[in-house]
């Protein structure tokens, strides 16, 4: 699945992860920063925390662990991360998913 091509006209994101592994597509308020990821390549990140995070999955599948436990989110499902909370995420390649961060500033704009 390939998102609406009007959406490579939203700024794209300096993420610290190369555009081979994954892209990104945003678009930022005060309230907030909604961001479109498509993974490339099956991507893990270690346990970490930050503001508050909600997301759903689009296509593939998003496999999130907090406190020990790990639950794999499909299309149409979503997840909640509370601010703070600790949580480790393993990503398989194809995925889209739209992650919603409280904090606007969560990830800069790259330059282009």
């Amino acid at each position: 699945m390939q998102l609406p091509e009007f959406f490579d006209a939203m700024p794209a994101l300096d993420v610290p992860f190369p555009e081979t592994v994954v892209t990104s597509h945003a678009v930022r308020s005060e309230a907030g920063l909604v961001v479109f990821f498509h993974f490339h390549q099956d991507f893990s990140l270690p346990p970490h925390a930050h503001g508050p995070e909600w997301g759903t999955v689009v296509v593939g599948e998003v496999a999130l662990t907090i406190d020990g436990l790990t639950r794999r989110h499909g299309p149409g499902m979503s997840y909640d991360i509370p601010a703070g909370v600790e949580h480790a995420v393993a990503v398989k390649a194809g995925t889209i998913a739209i992650d919603v961060f409280a904090e606007a500033d969560r990830y800069p704009q790259k330059a282009r």
